[in-house]
């Protein structure tokens, strides 16, 4: 089976293919619909041949389908048909919980990821938790992406924002008695002494996550909403 993984930001899609090792970049932003991006997925995967597809959503995901619009895209996701669209088996993810099942190597993991705002997700054992921890407060009436998102980076500079992450990391990992923590995100590069028990995560594991979601190696909690919130189990191979 051939499985398409796909990695939607905010400032480019990203896709790569099992048995592939080349990623395909598409320019994202605030005028990218979910129609043109699959579009453009299937325009620029034309030579692949894929038989089902992992995609990563920037936003809270219940049952496999995303439940609120994108912050730093255009509208129209949440009632987009998404298999129709590209004609073939699709599970969809929150982006941070797709990265955090390829990044996971056993315990409980808290995965963050530091880009535009603030992903999160908790595995244990082999169920992904998504989290929605970026808009909770934190300081001065500000929320935790406000400090180590993008928007805290460009207001306080990388010693403060350096600082900020540290501390932050410290919180959720007491919170989440999480073993160890993995950083994710294009800003992760920016931390050069990652704090106790965290590490720095390959981006590219937001493929591997992709994989694995359709390799029966975990399940995917749904975060909690009325009606909602059970785990959605994987297939049994």
């Amino acid at each position: 089976m051939k499985i398409l993984a796909i990695d939607v930001g905010g400032t480019n899609v990203k896709l790569l293919m099992t048995g592939q090792t080349e990623v395909l970049k598409i320019p994202s932003g605030p005028k990218m619909t979910a129609r043109k991006m699959a579009d453009e997925v299937l325009r620029a995967s034309c030579d692949w041949a894929f038989d089902v597809i992992s995609l990563g959503y920037p936003g809270p995901v219940v049952d496999g389908k995303p439940i609120k619009e994108p912050r730093n895209l255009a509208p129209g996701w949440i009632d987009f048909d998404y298999a129709a669209s590209f004609e073939r088996p699709i599970r969809v993810i929150n982006d941070a919980a797709m990265q955090a099942v390829g990044s996971y190597e056993g315990g409980r993991m808290l995965f963050l990821g530091l880009g535009t705002g603030l992903g999160a997700a908790l595995v244990v054992g082999k169920m992904v938790i998504p989290l929605e921890l970026a808009h909770l407060p934190y300081r001065k009436k500000r929320t935790f992406e406000d400090y180590v998102g993008l928007r805290g980076l460009e207001q306080f500079g990388e010693k403060k924002w350096r600082r900020a992450v540290r501390d932050v990391i410290g919180r959720l990992r007491a919170a989440l008695v999480a073993d160890y923590v993995v950083l994710g995100g294009g800003n992760s590069r920016l931390i050069k002494k990652p704090a106790q028990a965290t590490r720095i995560g390959d981006n590219n594991n937001a493929f591997v996550g992709g994989f694995r979601l359709w390799q029966n190696e975990i399940a995917v909690a749904s975060p909690s909403e009325p009606g909602h919130g059970q785990a959605a189990q994987a297939p049994a191979a």
